[in-house]
């Protein structure tokens, strides 16, 4: 069994914590080229499956079936951590409480902001999004809430109870020992790398433009880009248009691990260009291999990085490009920064952030 997001990752970690984990998500009835693996000790609830939230035919057709599943499901466990806000997730918590289950909403970004990036013009799916929202946000006041930074926690500081971790893929054993082995590319190119989705809220576009200004000025530079998705083929055709293809390196899918890590430590700066976010777990990333970061300032980020990263405003290539020929030009910014993000990893690894959920669900119950 493959899982079609990195989270998963994430939540497995929740086993060394707890008695027994069981997964309960979508089974796509086709193969996939799907890249994270679940261990064959995973204890995994398939439910009916829909090909996308947008269109809302696809989970009514689920909903009922879906019902049954789940309710059969809370047979064996005692407390359920529901991911949204979405249709499943609302009528997931209120059948969790009609059996008497503790009940743990998870929240991992704006839901408004998600959908008016995703779909920017539909106005009846931005409306179905409040709806939503509003939905979770009252169920959140007689349930306990985790969230993924302290924006959100502003959305759900009404609830019952109430506690903000960071979603980290970063094990201990992944950090470097010290800020002296920061990553660096050594050659003669400055090379800035971007890890993520190539999605609308992720803007992938944006990197192309900051290539395009990089390149009329000063120095070398090289963009890496590291991830899949629908925009994939409209960034290569961006950068050929902007006549610097022979500076761009687009990698596709580059699994987590050893494979990850070698391309964070050969980079010298990192960019992130997303419209929206909970806690980008892909800076932890570059933190965690000492390589200094140009973020956007959005969603949780801000609160998060501290003084470990340059913010830009999000859609502003002019802003990130001249944030990172600062890094490049500042080796003693570079090096504070290098030390304030090693800190921050330590702080947010995996096994840290699984332990403080557990302990909050133990504690909320």
């Amino acid at each position: 069994m493959y899982a079609e997001q990195a989270f998963v990752v994430f939540l497995l970690g929740l086993s060394a914590s707890v008695e027994r984990l069981v997964l309960i998500g979508r089974l796509d009835p086709q193969p996939e080229p799907w890249h994270f693996p679940l261990p064959e000790s995973t204890q995994y609830e398939p439910l009916p499956y829909y090909r996308r939230l947008s269109n809302p035919l696809n989970v009514v057709i689920v909903l009922g079936r879906s019902a049954v599943l789940f309710w059969r499901a809370l047979s064996d466990v005692d407390t359920v951590w529901l991911f949204g806000p979405n249709p499943l997730a609302v009528m997931f918590t209120v059948l969790a409480k009609m059996r008497r289950r503790r009940v743990v909403l998870g929240v991992r970004q704006d839901y408004v902001s998600y959908v008016r990036n995703r779909h920017p013009e539909r106005l009846l799916l931005r409306l179905v999004a409040y709806g939503l929202e509003g939905a979770f946000r009252v169920l959140g006041r007689s349930c306990a809430v985790i969230v993924v930074g302290p924006k959100l926690a502003e959305h759900y500081k009404h609830a019952r109870r109430l506690s903000s971790v960071s979603i980290a893929l970063v094990g201990e054993d992944d950090l470097i020992p010290d800020a002296s082995s920061a990553a660096s590319s050594d050659g003669r190119e400055t090379v800035v790398l971007s890890v993520g989705r190539l999605d609308n809220e992720k803007n992938p576009l944006l990197l192309a433009d900051v290539l395009g200004l990089l390149d009329d000025g000063e120095g070398d530079w090289r963009l890496v880009v590291c991830g899949e998705g629908p925009l994939a083929q409209p960034l290569h055709d961006r950068i050929i248009a902007g006549g610097v293809a022979e500076h761009a390196e687009l990698r596709g899918f580059v699994p987590v691990g050893p494979a990850l890590q070698a391309v964070y430590r050969n980079s010298d700066l990192f960019l992130h260009a997303s419209l929206t976010e909970g806690v980008p777990q892909v800076l932890f990333e570059a933190f965690a291999a000492g390589l200094p970061v140009v973020a956007t300032d959005v969603g949780a980020v801000a609160e998060t990085v501290g003084e470990a990263a340059l913010l830009v405003p999000p859609g502003d290539p002019g802003a990130a490009a001249a944030a990172l020929r600062r890094l490049a030009a500042d080796a003693p910014l570079r090096n504070a920064m290098i030390a304030a993000g090693l800190e921050i990893a330590r702080a947010h690894t995996r096994e840290a952030q699984c332990r403080r959920a557990v302990q909050f669900m133990e504690e909320a119950a």
